[in-house]
């Protein structure tokens, strides 16, 4: 444990050993840590000195989250839940607290066209250093843009593939840090796999230690560090500058997270476009994207019709006789009744 995450409180030894099962569990820490040190630091300044957490302290605690957002205050109850159940299941009474309603985003992903993937991958390709700096980062950025679109992936799970997850021979990768914590296999085309042997090869050709080690990161900058999410972030603001795609900010888009929802909308257009009926091709795209449940893809089929409405009209020929039709209206004058 790191010393910026050493818990002071009553709780101590029980938040520690929380987030040890997560770890052996294969989840991710760094938010569970910070709402922990959170809660770590309202303990001590509340002068809890017992195991017990009442309903009224949780509600306490509440009262000091002013500046947190919906969003925010129903993920950090999320975990505060799984950490009032762990220790019910210890033997140590405490109120669990009910969820807040689900916060649905708003957000409208925004969808690039064919040629804008295109003028994307362009630009990328001509953007060059302004000088020699070892910590940059572009030398990746190409074929990364490529492998966000082609596979769809989390650029968070982009940057967590390390040499031993890529394998050309049978044409995948294994992202085995996702964000559901389920691993998953991601198929490789003729393109992509070219693409990808390319940047390897020079890659391997720069004098790092442990450039091409199975354990190493696939996508690193000159000085054998992986991607950030952030740097990659600015380089992609470069390239919609480039490409004349307005980037408006403040959560407004684009995001490089929107390369995902592109990815999976054009595959979904693919598919019914071959004549694949649309709820046959969400289950492949739910496993594609890595979706817990077919209800995390539905909204794909939104973004599908409102950006390419043709495809209701492709649509209307499977649904046309499921429903019959009715007669029109008819009036009936109820006066003498």
């Amino acid at each position: 444990m790191s010393e910026q995450f050493i818990f002071k409180s009553v709780f101590a030894p029980y938040f520690n050993n929380f987030l040890e099962m997560k770890y052996v569990m294969g989840f991710g820490l760094e938010r569970v840590k910070w709402v922990f040190l959170d809660l770590d630091k309202f303990f001590i300044e509340s002068n809890i000195t017992s195991v017990y957490i009442t309903k009224e302290l949780i509600y306490k605690w509440q009262a000091t989250r002013l500046n947190d957002k919906r969003k925010t205050l129903y993920d950090k109850y999320c975990v505060l839940r799984q950490f009032c159940r762990y220790l019910c299941h210890l033997g140590q009474d405490c109120f669990v607290p009910r969820l807040p309603p689900k916060v649905s985003s708003e957000f409208t992903p925004y969808i690039f066209t064919h040629e804008q993937i295109k003028s994307i991958f362009e630009a990328a390709d001509q953007l060059t250093m302004t000088n020699r700096n070892m910590h940059c980062t572009l030398f990746a950025i190409p074929a990364l843009f490529r492998f966000l679109y082609s596979s769809g992936v989390r650029i968070s799970e982009a940057l967590s593939v390390r040499n031993e997850d890529v394998d050309f021979e049978r044409k995948r990768i294994i992202l085995k840090k996702t964000k559901n914590q389920m691993q998953r296999l991601i198929p490789l085309n003729t393109s992509m796999i070219a693409v990808l042997q390319q940047y390897e090869e020079h890659r391997n050709n720069m004098p790092l230690a442990e450039v091409s080690a199975p354990d190493s990161f696939f996508f690193i900058s000159p000085l054998g560090k992986p991607l950030v999410a952030c740097t990659v972030l600015v380089w992609f603001k470069k390239v919609l500058k480039k490409c004349g795609i307005p980037y408006l900010g403040n959560k407004k888009g684009p995001r490089i997270h929107d390369v995902r929802h592109t990815a999976a909308t054009h595959s979904l257009i693919k598919m019914v476009g071959t004549g694949m009926d649309i709820y046959c091709a969400l289950p492949i795209l739910s496993v594609f994207l890595g979706h817990k449940t077919i209800k995390g893809t539905e909204q794909y089929v939104r973004l599908t019709q409102e950006m390419y409405p043709e495809i209701l009209k492709m649509e209307q020929s499977v649904t046309a006789f499921v429903f019959p039709k009715t007669n029109p209206k008819i009036e009936i004058d109820y006066g003498n009744y």
